[in-house]
């Protein structure tokens, strides 16, 4: 397979993006959620590490919201360090000296994969919201298309954080046979009312945008980035904590001595939330937000079994580790509680840590030890009993 290069996602031919680009469901349309179809289709990821020989090593890292498949690498368009260094690369707790790293772009998004912002073939013009609306079973569909043209036939394991793990959830729901194990982390087997609302503030944000025009801004030379840094600002809040909050900036003034009775940004917190909002708007697209978002939204493993959680896994085999952190109130603790339950009721292989830290939903991009000790330690145990990407010292015993 050779590496293509990517547009960039101002589609103006100014950047070029690195990585892998394959153009899926060829000779058959994939079926969505929905009862459309798309195809062909196009996937862009990345990949680190090594095949082994039986194909038995890959790791699937599955993004957030707002991520993309530049896991390790420095950011083509930011120039940011990968967005999960800390836990994936040589020597971490994902290692690429032992396993095969894969992580894609979702359907739907804005850095190579297909999405509203790309061109139908149809009209010679950006989808804008003629895309069709995709879910979460989508995304993992297409991610189940690309396995099959790399000749994978199981993961080793899939591994997420946030929207990440609605995604690997959705993998041990839907394909138990394709993923010998799954890292769910900081996540939720269906989008909470509240949750919900605070999608639907950023939505509006974009939507209310005279630029948006009604999603055609790409054909009308216009980009809603008042809207969508707004959305941005409002979600970025959810990843926090009061405690991360008060103490990076208290009531702290922005490079002056006393409030100046306006509206610039006299507070530090503000000129924070501004330049998360204005920085988001150069690398993400505005009809990419909408359309995830609202995947996230539709979000419910349990709808498909009258309700019951516990229908998704019936009889796995799938080996699951469940991480929650204390502080985050956008995906809770009770909520991976529930996963565990439902677990728990077909007497399924999990394992449930709770973390300690006042950092918030972010937490699984942070600096937390205790956090990687958990992951590190599962997948030692998987590839113990696997046999697959052993360390040296583990296999001489």
């Amino acid at each position: 397979m050779a590496t293509r290069d990517i547009p960039n996602v101002d589609g103006d031919g100014a950047a070029n993006l690195p990585g892998f680009q394959v153009e899926l469901a060829r000779d058959e349309p994939m079926r969505l959620d929905s009862g459309e179809t798309i195809g062909p289709f196009t996937m862009a990821y990345t990949t680190s590490g090594t095949l082994n020989a039986d194909k038995s090593n890959a790791i699937l890292i599955c993004h957030a919201l707002t991520g993309d498949q530049y896991v390790v690498e420095s950011h083509p368009l930011t120039g940011k360090p990968g967005w999960w260094e800390s836990m994936v690369g040589p020597g971490r707790p994902i290692d690429t000296d032992r396993f095969f790293i894969i992580c894609v772009n979702v359907l739907g998004g804005c850095m190579g994969s297909t999405g509203p912002r790309d061109i139908n073939s149809e009209t010679g013009e950006p989808w804008g919201l003629d895309f069709p609306v995709i879910t979460i079973g989508d995304m993992v569909r297409a991610q189940a298309l690309l396995l099959d043209h790399l000749g994978i036939d199981q993961l080793f394991s899939a591994v997420g954080g946030s929207m990440g793990a609605m995604q690997v959830l959705e993998w041990a729901a839907k394909y138990p046979e394709r993923v010998f194990s799954v890292v769910p982390i900081a996540g939720a087997a269906r989008h909470s009312a509240q949750n919900i609302a605070f999608h639907e503030v950023g939505r509006q944000a974009i939507m209310a945008d005279p630029d948006w025009r009604k999603g055609n801004y790409l054909k009308e030379g216009a980009n809603p980035k008042g809207g969508l840094s707004v959305a941005r600002m409002a979600a970025h809040i959810t990843y926090l904590s009061e405690t991360a909050l008060h103490r990076k900036f208290g009531r702290k003034l922005q490079a002056r001595d006393a409030v100046s009775f306006g509206f610039d940004a006299d507070f530090q917190v503000e000129s924070y939330l501004r330049h998360q909002g204005s920085t988001f708007v150069e690398r993400f697209d505005a009809n990419s937000y909408l359309y995830i978002t609202r995947a996230m939204d539709y979000f419910d493993l349990a709808a498909e079994h009258d309700g019951i959680l516990a229908g998704a896994f019936e009889a796995t085999n799938v080996r699951f580790c469940i991480i929650s952190f204390t502080s985050d109130w956008l995906f809770p603790t009770e909520e991976s509680r529930d996963v565990v339950r439902a677990l728990n009721a077909v007497a399924a292989n999990v394992s449930f840590v709770e973390i300690e830290t006042d950092k918030g939903h972010d937490a699984f991009l942070l600096d937390e030890p205790e956090f990687y000790q958990t992951v590190s330690g599962f997948i030692e145990g998987v590839a113990e009993h696997r046999g697959v990407g052993v360390k040296p010292e583990q296999s001489a015993k």
